[in-house]
């Protein structure tokens, strides 16, 4: 499938989503952030992806940021509203049923970045650079930079990269949390679908599960967590995958997960 702003594909169960502004440095504006919505929650839908894998177009960049040249033109409302509409669109990729790895190939600031992290996991090019530079621009982040930044980063890295502005490499990302993994720019796309591959063989019910506890158990108390994850633990019981998994573990054979 092609849908410009993007290049959609699958690849068995993994559908790659690739945000296609080269020539802007795949640049977010309202059209393309409006895309990626509805292009996510296509794939939330369709039964036959279990896992989902972002990118960007050409060598340069992930998503550069978003566009300086529409942003430039906006009132204060119409500021508000557009850094609404990314934070829904990030909060969508963020609680997705499915796994969704971020497998960033180039510059990830600002806008990018803040894609990146709703993005379960990150896979990143040794040559990547991310970063939140807003400041440079009389700006601050808008599509939950800050708060995202600073439940990955710690309060201190969150603090540098939003008030100096300045990007940091791949290997200082993954030291600080923002990024999983930092592979050989050559190896990224080969190592990240490898991954995408192995979630996809994974249990979906189970992925799911485990999602949805880490994403309620990050916004609330540990014993409303604590309660949360024993609930889900108990519906897995009642699910052919867990008595898949574990038949398969007694029968030393690896088991074939059907998602039911």
């Amino acid at each position: 499938m092609t849908d410009f702003p993007l290049l959609i594909a699958d690849h068995g169960a993994v559908r790659l989503i690739t945000v296609n502004r080269p020539d802007k440095l795949n640049a977010l504006n309202a059209a393309t952030l409006d895309a990626l919505h509805e292009a996510f929650r296509a794939a939330a839908a369709d039964d036959t992806v279990r896992v989902v894998v972002l990118t960007g177009a050409g060598p340069k960049a992930f998503v550069a940021g978003a566009d300086i040249a529409e942003m430039n033109t906006l009132t204060p409302v119409q500021g508000r509203d557009f850094a609404l509409r990314g934070q829904r669109m990030m909060r969508f990729v963020e609680k997705m049923p499915k796994p969704v790895i971020g497998m960033v190939n180039g510059f990830a600031l600002g806008g990018g970045l803040e894609l990146a992290m709703c993005c379960h996991l990150r896979v990143a090019a040794d040559t990547a650079k991310v970063g939140q530079p807003e400041i440079n621009l009389g700006l601050i982040p808008g599509f939950g930079g800050t708060q995202r930044l600073l439940r990955l980063a710690g309060r201190a890295a969150t603090l540098e990269l939003c008030l100096v502005g300045a990007p940091i490499d791949a290997q200082r990302a993954h030291a600080l949390g923002i990024v999983n993994r930092v592979v050989p720019a050559a190896e990224l796309e080969a190592e990240t679908m490898k991954l995408a591959g192995q979630l996809a063989n994974a249990a979906p019910l189970a992925l799911r599960g485990s999602l949805d506890c880490i994403n309620v158990g990050g916004e609330c108390g540990i014993e409303e967590g604590l309660e949360y994850e024993a609930a889900q633990f108990g519906l897995m019981f009642a699910t052919q995958d867990m008595r898949e998994g574990t038949a398969a573990f007694l029968e030393r054979r690896k088991p074939a997960f059907q998602g039911t």
